[in-house]
């Protein structure tokens, strides 16, 4: 009867030896079982900066003097810009457009439309409302406000603030379901952040074509990290 026995033991100890250990798989064979866990961490921060796009349009009968006459309100919009203190480094012509007008009758070519798009990033946005309000005003009606986004300059220490927060989520999501498995948490296996983009946040500005004060109200931002973390049944 023990001899009977003797060999089931010893298969059973084998068959467990090899459940547990990972690298005990042979190659090609499926990877031992484990639990994984997806989490997102987020933190809520104050923008503190603002990047504007200030668009200048001018029309006229020929391309070369709609051409001068929106270069000259556009050097006067960065002009502005730089009085105020904003490097050059934070100032770019983001777009330069000239394109013919016609007549809706007959087609025929009555003048040209320039179109220039100067985007600046402003780092102290208290003082943007009205750093906006002068550069409308030195360009004049040419002046058109397209869009502005705040952003934060420096995410580090919010972004690991939030990647912290993902995996305490994650690592907490993974022990509730090995208890409603009814299997033990081993060791981690991995982490890993998983690639997303946090977008910028737009602000529509079309009252500054009318020169009037420009309230800035930069809110808040919310910075969020996913993170992938799989740990071993122990």
């Amino acid at each position: 009867m023990h001899r009977a026995t003797l060999p089931l033991l010893a298969l059973a100890t084998l068959v467990l030896a090899g459940c547990s250990s990972p690298a005990a798989a042979s190659p090609g064979s499926a990877p031992p079982p484990a639990i994984t866990a997806r989490a997102t961490g987020t933190v809520v921060a104050a923008p503190d900066t603002a990047t504007v796009v200030l668009g200048v349009e001018t029309r006229d009968r020929s391309a070369t003097a709609a051409l001068t006459a929106n270069s000259e309100r556009a050097g006067a919009v960065i002009g502005v810009l730089q009085g105020a203190g904003v490097a050059p480094a934070d100032i770019r012509t983001s777009q330069l457009t000239v394109y013919p007008t016609t007549a809706p009758e007959t087609g025929r070519i009555t003048g040209y439309q320039v179109s220039n798009q100067v985007t600046a990033t402003l780092h102290d946005i208290a003082a943007a409302g009205a750093l906006i309000d002068q550069a409308a005003a030195a360009a004049g009606d040419a002046t058109r406000v397209q869009t502005i986004q705040f952003s934060i300059a420096d995410e580090s220490a919010a972004r690991a603030e939030a990647r912290a927060d993902a995996v305490r989520r994650a690592l907490a999501q993974a022990r509730q379901l090995a208890d409603a498995a009814g299997v033990g948490l081993g060791p981690v296996r991995s982490i890993v952040e998983l690639a997303g983009e946090q977008p910028p946040m737009p602000y529509t500005a079309d009252a500054a074509r009318a020169q009037a004060a420009v309230p800035i109200q930069p809110g808040t931002q919310e910075l969020a990290v996913t993170v992938e973390v799989v740990h071993d049944i122990a």
